[in-house]
């Protein structure tokens, strides 16, 4: 036996989400968000997903995302992700500012550019190993090199004044 599928009322959506009628009259006429069905007399009826959905975007503007911003970020991810046909509802977006990331599979990255956003500690901890023998040899190849150059006399450990 199959679970009916539950649909929601504008009226519901709104009070579960905190919308206005406005905002989501206005989301559904610029296909920001849309109804998942739309009954024979034209009344829309939505989804859990469409929650979601709505939710998203919601958490996403109160968190000071611009609306035009939202509407290029979707755009971008159907770029970016052809798989993905809801993004408010499939992936995982976070807002830092007005900068949106994406956490799908593993990864973050800016959801515009799709540039990496985290990095792995451990890289970065044997990048900053790897410079610092780098300049630990610079800096002793230097020492042996003042001290060897002939009319020169050492002032402490590094400076170097030419005699003459």
């Amino acid at each position: 036996m199959g679970i009916e599928k539950r649909y929601f009322h504008s009226r519901e959506v709104r009070e579960i989400v905190g919308l206005t009628r406005r905002q989501m009259q206005y989301w559904d006429q610029t296909g920001l968000v849309k109804a998942g069905q739309r009954t024979q007399g034209g009344h829309a009826r939505y989804t859990f997903e469409d929650l979601v959905a709505y939710k998203t975007a919601k958490k996403l503007l109160d968190a000071g995302v611009s609306l035009q911003r939202i509407r290029k970020v979707l755009v971008r991810l159907r770029d970016i992700l052809p798989t993905i046909k809801q993004p408010l509802v499939e992936l995982t977006l976070v807002a830092t500012g007005d900068v949106v990331l994406v956490f799908y599979e593993d990864t973050a990255f800016e959801a515009i550019t799709g540039q990496e956003w985290l990095l792995d500690i451990a890289d970065v901890q044997r990048d900053v190993e790897r410079w610092q023998r780098r300049v630990s040899k610079v800096r002793r190849f230097r020492r042996v090199k003042s001290v060897n150059t002939p009319g020169a006399v050492t002032l402490g450990n590094a400076a170097t004044i030419p005699q003459g």
